[in-house]
């Protein structure tokens, strides 16, 4: 039986077509403690999508870290990935859980809906994401999600929230506060000059939680 998803730093890939440097600043990542990653690839075709992933699997295993590959439910498939996170326009929950069985994650964006979170829940997700926070560099234009969603998610759902859009280390004590198990992030990890230390001084944030 798998471990409930993990809750701490969830970091999400940037678009990169260079396969060394996306590696590369993905081990950085991983060595400044981020507790899962998310392959997520926009642009990139089919084979540089299946060689990525293909070649970040074993090196987040070797971290002991899931990966997590986004809205591509074949390709989490094929290279043998730790699970798939969905949006509403992607494969139905049903059938990633068909497929990929019952070993492996499927994250639910809810976006601004806690209906959503809970027909994720009752679907058997294993965590649902909410947001946009705070403004996003990936996705400028997403809806804000309200602080108050989370509180109120908090109180009704038993699996792992994750918060996502525009968090950095300034901003995140208000989503932890309010009851984000993990916080999803692209550039606060990833465009920083030392991904290493932009993701410990995320994870330090989960310290000091722990210890409040």
């Amino acid at each position: 039986m798998k471990a409930a998803f993990p809750g701490g730093v969830y970091a999400l890939t940037p678009p990169e077509a260079d396969t060394d440097r996306l590696l590369a600043r993905v081990k950085a990542a991983l060595e400044g403690g981020i507790s899962a990653l998310q392959y997520r690839e926009k642009t990139g075709d089919v084979a540089l999508r299946h060689a990525q992933a293909s070649e970040l699997l074993p090196l987040c295993r070797s971290h002991g870290v899931p990966l997590i590959i986004n809205d591509d439910l074949r390709l989490a498939d094929l290279v043998g990935a730790d699970g798939v996170h969905l949006g509403t326009a992607d494969a139905r929950l049903a059938e990633a859980r068909i497929i990929l069985g019952a070993d492996k994650y499927i994250g639910i964006s809810c976006y601004q809906s806690l209906q959503l979170a809970r027909e994720a829940e009752a679907g058997g997700a294993d965590y649902v994401a909410f947001g946009s926070f705070y403004p996003s560099p990936s996705k400028p234009q997403a809806p804000r999600a309200p602080l108050d969603l989370l509180r109120a998610a908090r109180e009704v759902l038993r699996l792992p929230i994750i918060a996502i859009g525009g968090i950095t280390s300034s901003n995140a004590p208000a989503l932890l506060d309010g009851g984000a198990d993990a916080l999803a992030v692209i550039s606060a990890v990833f465009d920083a000059p030392d991904p290493r230390a932009a993701a410990m001084q995320l994870n330090a944030l989960f310290a000091w939680e722990s210890e409040d």
